[in-house]
């Protein structure tokens, strides 16, 4: 499964069980990569999406178990992340520091992960969002 995750410069994702922030390139460049396949996200994060209506969105409270073993999701709680199944991570960081309270848990540093490719995009909220493809190899 690929999972996509926004992270500011300390790994934070959530203030008090909110998102630190939002951007609709960001949510384009998901949909791009998801295409037909369909992006599974939870109710909140399903919210982000409602500007793209021809976008193959579901809804779950469990989006990680709702997906396909070979699908996507999207997750912004740090406290949904499976302990396993994920093969692909694509990580956008914000390069800022935000207020947080939750932090990515996953060390990518770690040799099962592997950095695989690296970009940098003008976001329509921030003026520069690095996106960081890895893949899980055992």
């Amino acid at each position: 499964m690929t999972a996509f995750f926004c992270v500011d410069d300390r790994m934070g994702m959530l203030f008090n069980h909110r998102r630190q922030s939002r951007d609709r390139t960001v949510c384009a460049d998901i949909l791009a990569q998801t295409g037909d396949a369909g992006l599974c996200v939870t109710p909140y994060t399903a919210k982000l999406f409602e500007s793209f209506p021809e976008a193959q969105v579901a809804a779950s409270e469990d989006p990680a178990a709702a997906a396909a073993p070979d699908g996507f999701c999207f997750l912004e709680d740090p406290a949904a992340i499976p302990d396993h199944s994920l093969d692909r991570i694509v990580l956008y960081r914000w390069n800022r520091h935000y207020p947080s309270d939750a932090r990515f848990p996953i060390d990518l540093s770690e040799p099962a992960w592997q950095l695989t490719e690296t970009s940098e995009f003008p976001g329509s909220s921030h003026e520069k969002i690095t996106k960081e493809v890895y893949l899980h190899h055992e």
